[in-house]
Parts: C-alpha cells; structure tokens; sequence
C-alpha cells in the first residue's frame, strides 16, 4: 500500500488513497479497541445492504493501525451543497432521505445507543445533579433498536458521477432511537455555525418521519452531554448551553 495521496486529516488520523483503496491509518496512540469497534461497525452494517464503502482490510502500518476500504470516488453532500446554494433544499432532502433510509435498517449486533450515552454523560464531569437528571431523562427514553449513524452530516455522504449516495464513517454506530440521531444532526448543523439550517433540517426531518420535533428536542441536552466528552473547549460554552437550558420534568 503507498501513503502518498492524503485525502483527508483528522486529529488522530490521516486517510490516504491508493488506486481504489481508501486507507484511514491512526495515531500510534489511537486505542486498538476503537479501531477494531469501528472496523466491526462498519463490517456489520454492511450486512444491512446500505450503500457504504466495503471493508477490506484492517493492519498496522509500522506502529500504526488502519482500516483499508473501497475508495468511492464523487464529492460530498457539503461539497455539493457549498457549490449549489440554489439547489439547498434538493440537496437537503436528499440528506433527510438517506438518513431515514440508514434508520430504516436493523443490526442487532451494533452496540445500544443508550448504553453509550448513558457512559458518556458518566465522564463528562457535570454536577452529580445534573449527571441524575441526564440519566433518567435518558431511561425514560422508549427503547428501539434503529441502525444510528452517529455522525451523520452531509460531510459523510459521498455522491458519485451516477448519483449514488455513500454513507461514510460508521465509528459511532449504534442501535436504538432514530430520534436520537435526528438531534445529534441537528446539533452538527448547530456547531458549524448554521441555525438556521438547522432548523430547516429538523423541520424536514419531523415532517418526512412524522416524528413531533419536541419529541426529538428531548434528545439535545442527552446528545450535547455526549459531545460534551470530546474536550473541544471551543463548543463548551454552546453545549452548557444546551444542556443548562432543559427543563427537566
């Protein structure tokens, strides 16, 4: 395999492409757990039929794990959406539909969402009485078991020349509540500065899944929490808010 061609860098990672390999090599600090979680990840929802790039592959590079998958050739969604503004909302729905489609799908074997969120809200250092009120907020929840993305904005679809669509990244799949996905979305959209596109992808979402946006509402301050753990000190202070402004019943 030849590192030559970086297609993308991350802050634990470095993707590269060698013909019609897409090689994601780690730090060489990167936990071999996370690796060989996401590798299995992606491994089992392929088995959900979904378009997504085939695993092929998981090694060390010297010190370094990888994961070598189908390269898919094409621009993503943010692409797209960033060089058409006029077409926004045909891209926007496309967006929504792709994701209910992920939603759509069963694999028993991905980690439970609700398991993981309840972990996170355990390391994000909150106040013991906030920590309470996330956890039953979070246990009230009803239990599904719906493939979650866990990460899904327009930046992880890849559309190629035919317009296929590609569902990239599954390091954070789960199974369980759609809606839980739709609030983390929303709040992606959040992060990267565009409310008001936010808000028209929540009113896409709800209208398209018949879902009531509050419903989808109660998730924000369980997935703000969940971010919360990632360190980024720039998103604090957004997603204190988020989390402080709930008004817990």
């Amino acid at each position: 395999m030849k590192l030559e061609k970086v297609i993308a860098v991350r802050t634990d990672k470095t993707v590269y492409r060698d013909g019609d390999m897409a090689i994601k090599v780690f730090c060489s600090n990167y936990s071999k757990a996370n690796v060989l979680n996401e590798a299995l990840n992606q491994a089992r929802v392929e088995e959900t039929g979904l378009n997504i790039p085939k695993l092929l592959e998981v090694t060390k590079i010297e010190d370094k794990w990888a994961i070598v998958t189908e390269f898919i050739e094409g621009n993503t969604l943010e692409q797209l959406m960033k060089e058409n503004p006029h077409k926004y909302d045909e891209y926007l729905n496309l967006f929504v539909d792709i994701q209910l489609e992920v939603l759509s799908k069963k694999a028993p074997l991905l980690n439970k969402l609700k398991d993981k969120m309840h972990r996170k809200i355990s390391e994000t250092g909150l106040d013991a009485t906030t920590r309470y009120e996330l956890h039953t907020r979070l246990g009230s929840m009803p239990e599904h078991n719906k493939v979650c993305h866990g990460d899904f904005n327009p930046s992880n679809i890849i559309m190629t020349k035919d317009g296929t669509p590609y569902i990239l990244d599954w390091s954070h799949a789960t199974q369980g509540n759609a809606s839980a996905d739709a609030a983390r979305t929303y709040l992606l959209f959040w992060l990267s500065g565009n409310i008001d596109k936010a808000d028209k992808y929540l009113n896409l979402f709800c209208k398209k899944s018949d879902t009531a946006k509050q419903y989808v509402q109660k998730w924000i301050s369980i997935v703000a929490a969940s971010q919360l753990v990632k360190g980024r000190e720039v998103e604090r202070e957004f997603l204190m808010h988020w989390i402080d402004v709930v008004d817990y019943e």
